[in-house]
């Protein structure tokens, strides 16, 4: 999903690498391949006009902190702006009402009939007792559809197939449901292979006859603007509560998921990702973000970057790396810092590119246990001045910690590895080679 979009993306970012600060020039050139990765990915020209101009306001405007990059910032920042753009926060279905009732529309090959009963097993897991109402009386076994999938989640189905009058069968499953105790009825519509003026006032007279509490618009993702333009159409007779995209498992681009609630302003409420009942999940604009980026996970890595890192702190150890000070004592404080963030196999995952490295890598929670050992039995003379530490000494530190000599040379060989490469830590396969080679430490 959004491969195409991810791979453009991380070109873009790519414009940053290496740049020391954010400026006009550098962030004009991004955005500009964003702009184009958005427009690639069937986007609305107007809203990613307008989006690209907003993240370069704001990143224009951010202070970038030392201990994080500028294509980090900028990450972050497109986080916050592709959730925003698409509703920035999950929109719950209003089910306060007994008997709920729930109109689905769209057109043919959306997904609307399946798409109802992954709903009905949805809600149904969170206690509520639906009854679906098979009102497409068009499209041939679309009724038996229904009671197959009715029949696969456990919920029932009301149909009459002697009727060709959808308006009179969802008042007849309205009433089978009041009847049965049902607290919530979700009524399947007939679609069309296009929008035409008899669809349109047909799904207006059931709307109006049978007065719903949400109106769920179906779209096929893979539709990009089409599913755009079709959204409005339907919410201009309709006023629908919220959308819902379907076959996002599919080779979608990610046009109609980013377009559709700046042009409708309605929230995207559902996302179905795969054929089976249970693939279908809450729409998270943020979620959805991270998954557009590819990279979302550095976002929580900047923020505890953030929280974690103090500015002046970082500025000297810089400058230590440049002039290749850097040292056991300033090893040992990123150690402490790191750990504050969370698990470390977390963290290595939140770097673009290094989780699928890392997939198979075992990083225990104490990683860093032998190597704290081993520097914490170092002199403050020995962890200033590390090129000293020679094979006398390594056994003394080795008895001190508990560990063997081996895992001193060991740390000592990867430290001075570490130190040479600090400048490229950003490069994931150095960090996943980096951390393949951590030597496993006995504990204390």
């Amino acid at each position: 999903m959004f491969e195409n979009l991810q791979d453009k993306l991380d070109r873009a970012f790519k414009v940053l690498k290496g740049q020391g600060s954010i400026t006009e020039i550098n962030v004009a050139e991004t955005m500009k391949e964003i702009r184009k990765a958005l427009l690639d990915a069937d986007v609305n020209y107007k809203t990613a006009k307008s989006f690209t101009d907003e993240v370069k306001e704001k990143a224009l405007g951010a202070n970038v902190l030392t201990s994080v990059s500028p294509g980090q910032l900028l990450t972050k920042i497109m986080n916050d702006e592709l959730a925003s753009l698409m509703g920035g926060q999950a929109t719950e279905l209003d089910l306060k009402n007994n008997p709920t009732i729930i109109l689905i529309a769209g057109l043919n090959g959306a997904g609307k009939t399946t798409f109802t009963g992954k709903l009905a097993l949805h809600l149904k897991g969170k206690g509520k007792k639906p009854i679906l109402v098979a009102g497409d009386v068009y499209r041939p076994a679309a009724v038996d559809q229904l009671q197959v999938l009715g029949e696969q989640v456990g919920v029932p189905v009301y149909a009459n197939k002697e009727s060709k009058d959808p308006v009179a069968i969802a008042l007849e499953g309205i009433a089978e449901g009041k009847k049965n105790n049902n607290n919530v009825i979700i009524i399947d519509t007939a679609g069309r292979l296009s929008i035409d003026e008899a669809l349109m006032a047909e799904i207006s007279e059931v709307k109006a006859q049978t007065k719903p509490h949400e109106i769920l618009f179906v779209v096929d993702a893979m539709t990009g603007q089409d599913a755009v333009n079709t959204a409005k159409i339907f919410n201009d007779r309709l006023d629908f509560t919220g959308v819902v995209l379907t076959k996002l498992d599919g080779d979608t681009r990610g046009g109609a998921a980013l377009s559709i609630k700046s042009v409708v302003d309605k929230p995207i409420k559902f996302i179905g990702t795969g054929e089976k009942m249970e693939a279908l999940d809450v729409f998270y604009p943020d979620r959805m973000a991270s998954r557009i980026l590819g990279m979302g996970d550095v976002v929580s890595l900047v923020e505890r970057a953030q929280q974690q890192f103090d500015e002046k702190e970082a500025a000297e150890l810089q400058k230590k790396i440049r002039k290749n000070k850097f040292d056991f004592n300033d090893f040992y404080n990123q150690i402490q810092q790191i750990k504050k963030m969370g698990n470390m196999k977390d963290l290595m995952g939140m770097i673009p590119g290094v989780g699928k490295m890392m997939k198979n890598v075992d990083i225990d929670d104490d990683a860093f246990k032998g190597v704290e050992s081993i520097i914490q039995s170092m002199t403050p003379y020995e962890k200033e001045n590390p090129d000293v530490i020679q094979q006398s000494r390594r056994v003394r530190i080795a008895k001190g910690s508990g560990n063997k000599v081996e895992d001193v040379t060991k740390l000592l060989k990867q430290f001075e590895d570490m130190r040479k490469v600090m400048k490229q830590f950003s490069n994931p396969a150095a960090a996943a080679k980096m951390m393949r080679n951590m030597p496993k430490m006995p504990q204390r």
